[in-house]
Formats: structure tokens, C-alpha cells, sequence
């Protein structure tokens, strides 16, 4: 297999993207990956990344690429776990405090911080619409963030969200019991939890 076949195998195999990481990793120069791009007509679409002319972009897909400390959560997780109506307005990101995130909040993304015992809680990968895949809090942590941060949420967003987590075959109750005590929200869960089922 030639270097060109082995970048179109890179290609194939990313649904479209390639990250200039992939083709060092392969032996292959960046000159080499350079003349690759320019031949098959590649859009550069952010810093090491590249984006066959015939795929379609991946906004959340993109964002996961160029920050691999970002976990997907809150309105966004709800999308990406089914259970929101719509796609949310904004998109929401969760980062261990102390990152600096000055430039996703520049690009309008909700960011939250938390404390870095909590930051990997419940991190599972879920395929975007466009089948990449992604990093995202689990339904059972994502519904403790939602009920953490109700105040700030539309109200008809948080009601389907828990009323659909609560009819779903896959929920695992004692999960949610479990992170809903390390947030200290135990009592307001078992509330909800009790209206619900």
C-alpha cells in the first residue's frame, strides 16, 4: 500500500476527518501529507485537522477534536442521549476547574467547570448524528447536572428530559442514587424520582 492509500484507509476510517496526528503516527511526513490535502481537495477546519471534500461536517465531532479535555454535558448530552425534543441553542461543555476556556466561551459555548475528582464521572462515547464518535456524561450523570443547574434551564427542556429518562428500559436508578449523592442532591433526586415512576 502506497502513503496516499494509507491516508485514504486514515480518511475512511475517521467518516471523513483526518488529524495530522493519525498520518505522523503511520511514518508519513508532512510534506507528504501537505501534497495529500491539496491533491484531494481537503479543507483544513481547525489546527491538525482536515475534512474530506464529499463528508459533511461535524460541529460537535470538530470541538471534541480541537479540545480533547472538553466532555459533553447538560442540554448538549441531553441531544446526544435522546432525551431533548430539539437540538439545543447552545452547545455545553464540561472542563476540570482551573482550564481555561476563554476561547470556547468566545465561540458561544456554555462551558461549566468542576472539581477535577468529579470531572471523569461518568464520561461514557456516544455517536453524534453524523455516527463520530464523542466523549459525554453518562443519562444517569447528565440528569444530576440538569437537576443541579434547573433554575438556569427551561423548564419544559428539564420536564421531558426526566420524564423520558424515567420511561427509559436502559436507566440505571442506583447510578443516579450514586452520583446524586457525591453532588449532595440526594433528597431533591429521590423527590423527583418518586413523582416519576
Amino acid at each position: 500500500m502506497n502513503r496516499f492509500e494509507i491516508i485514504d484507509n486514515l480518511v475512511e476510517n475517521g467518516n471523513g476527518y483526518l488529524r495530522t496526528s493519525q498520518v505522523l503516527k503511520q511514518g508519513i511526513s508532512k510534506p507528504t501529507l501537505a501534497e495529500y490535502v491539496s491533491k484531494r481537495n481537503m479543507e483544513r477546519v481547525a489546527q491538525g485537522v482536515y475534512l474530506a471534500a464529499d463528508a459533511w461536517p461535524d460541529e460537535l465531532y470538530l470541538l471534541a477534536l480541537s479540545n480533547s479535555r472538553i466532555v459533553f454535558s447538560h442540554e448538549t448530552a441531553l441531544f446526544l442521549h435522546g432525551l431533548m425534543e430539539r437540538e439545543p441553542k447552545y452547545t455545553s461543555v464540561t472542563v476540570k476547574a482551573g482550564y481555561n476556556a476563554s476561547h470556547l466561551r468566545n465561540k458561544g459555548i456554555r462551558v461549566y467547570q468542576v472539581k477535577p475528582d468529579v470531572a471523569d464521572l461518568g464520561v461514557v462515547e456516544v455517536q453524534t448524528s453524523f455516527g463520530n464518535k464523542v466523549r459525554v456524561y453518562d443519562k444517569e450523570r447528565t440528569i444530576c447536572d440538569i437537576l443541579r443547574y434547573k433554575d438556569s434551564m427551561d423548564v419544559q427542556i428539564f420536564q421531558y428530559a426526566m420524564k423520558e429518562y424515567m420511561a427509559d428500559s436502559q436507566k440505571n436508578l442506583s447510578h443516579l442514587m450514586a452520583y446524586a449523592k457525591k453532588f449532595q442532591i440526594e433528597p431533591a433526586m429521590r423527590t423527583y424520582t418518586e413523582v416519576l415512576l
